[in-house]
């Protein structure tokens, strides 16, 4: 298993005057996105700020980059065009730990995308 840094950014199907969660196909892709963070696939993900797009970062564990690409483009965002991958990047941890899991919520729940 290796990490790699993913930036994806907004498609030719994204709607330019609508926020990220009011793109269309929203719940299935935050609830893909969740799916990918239980199985451990995604460790970190998020939006960038600041950007002048859509512009979004996920630091991934994967056996391989096909098998990351091949999962990834099972987004439901990735299949309509909301969101595209512009980069995959082999990446060496030198600092830190990424083997903790996600902290829990009251009530046995993650912090919802």
């Amino acid at each position: 298993m290796g990490y790699y840094v993913v930036v994806s950014e907004q498609g030719p199907g994204w709607h330019p005057g609508r926020s990220m969660r009011e793109q269309e196909g929203w719940g299935a892709h935050a609830t893909f996105m969740n799916a990918l963070a239980d199985e451990r696939l995604v460790l970190l993900g998020g939006p960038l700020k600041g950007a002048a797009h859509h512009r979004a970062l996920l630091v991934t564990q994967a056996p391989s980059e096909p098998a990351l690409r091949d999962r990834l483009a099972q987004d439901p965002w990735m299949v309509s065009g909301v969101l595209r991958v512009v980069s995959v990047e082999p990446w060496e941890l030198l600092l830190g730990e990424l083997e903790a899991p996600a902290p829990e919520l009251p009530g046995g729940t993650r912090p919802p995308v």
